[in-house]
């Protein structure tokens, strides 16, 4: 029998024209905006696979009327909007594309840490408004990062690449915090596991690279602030509502911490009369993390291989739940 794949965005095409190889029959959401949830329900009611993202939530209310699906292939590294324990119940196995985007997403923190500490989102609109006036020997000053103190909470994939970046660049110190430690970083970087309470204190750049889960979400709100340096750099490039946002823009506007570079935010898409986009030590993108040609390439190409190999020898390069397979 046909398999018939629905693939809820417009995805690079390398990775459809391997589908398209493999004789699936897909269907292809053919507008800018996402799907809508009855939209892809109804949607995946009439196939056998779903190769969907972010944007799409693949919940209860969606699994309990999909429960047929053989397999979910998510195009992205996390996998949050997902419910993974009902999918695991039911029988689904999660696909995911690891890896793929963790060079761009690194590239992200760094310029947005260098973007942070010279101001350079704020002096840009002050020539675009008019105000390059004469030179001001105290004006605008930023920091430099040399032998500086960079902290990481979730020291995975990205987190490593952005500490090879800090350590090459401005022979930075490494602290990090998380689940488990990374004995191989440890030794590659000279990392050093810290308690969280300690990474707060003593970093002079925190760089979020955590997975969003109940433990880590809101972690980072006014308490936290509070046991940061004054002069310290808040990055956040994994999931926006790790942090508690009124509580960043007052821990800025009160000085607690120097500043923010946020690709991510709590909620999504920021407004654009938020207060943080005004604040000249804050540096803000819109979640483009993986916006590069090829990581999204790549993104495709994985998420395509997890359904192939699904259909063609039972396995999934790349997946979240592997106890399914096992049953």
């Amino acid at each position: 029998m046909e398999k018939k794949i629905l693939v809820s965005r417009q995805f690079p095409d390398k990775g459809i024209q391997l589908l398209k190889k493999e004789n699936f029959h897909l269907t292809i959401w053919d507008k800018q905006r996402p799907m809508t949830q009855d939209e892809l329900i109804e949607g995946a009611k009439t196939h056998h696979a779903l190769m969907c993202t972010l944007t799409d939530r693949i919940d209860r209310h969606f699994l309990e009327h999909c429960r047929h699906l053989d397999i979910i292939s998510q195009f992205a590294v996390g996998y949050d909007n997902i419910d993974v324990a009902l999918a695991t119940r039911f029988g689904i196995p999660v696909g995911f594309t690891p890896d793929a985007m963790s060079d761009a997403t690194a590239d992200i923190a760094f310029g947005l840490m260098i973007a942070v500490a010279r101001k350079m989102f704020f002096l840009h609109k002050t020539i675009i408004q008019g105000q390059w006036g004469y030179f001001n020997p105290t004006g605008n000053l930023g920091m430099e990062l040399n032998h500086k103190t960079l902290g990481i909470l979730g020291l995975g994939r990205i987190g490593v690449k952005m500490a090879q970046r800090c350590r090459n660049a401005y022979d930075m110190d490494i602290l990090y915090h998380g689940r488990t430690r990374n004995m191989a970083a440890e030794r590659l970087l000279d990392a050093r596991y810290v308690e969280f309470d300690d990474l707060l204190l003593k970093s002079d750049v925190l760089s979020v690279h955590c997975a969003l889960t109940p433990a880590t979400k809101e972690i980072f709100n006014g308490s936290a602030f509070k046991r940061m340096k004054p002069s310290a750099i808040f990055i956040n490039t994994a999931r926006g509502p790790i942090h508690h946002e009124k509580d960043l823009a007052r821990a800025i506007a009160e000085k607690e911490i120097w500043g923010a570079g946020l690709d991510v935010t709590n909620p999504e898409p920021m407004q654009p009369d938020n207060p943080l986009l005004a604040m000249e030590n804050v540096c803000i993108l819109p979640h483009v993390g993986s916006g590069t040609i090829e990581a999204r390439n790549q993104m495709s190409v994985l998420a395509a291989m997890n359904i192939i190999e699904f259909y063609k020898i039972g396995q999934i390069p790349h997946i979240v739940n592997p106890e399914v397979l096992k049953r």
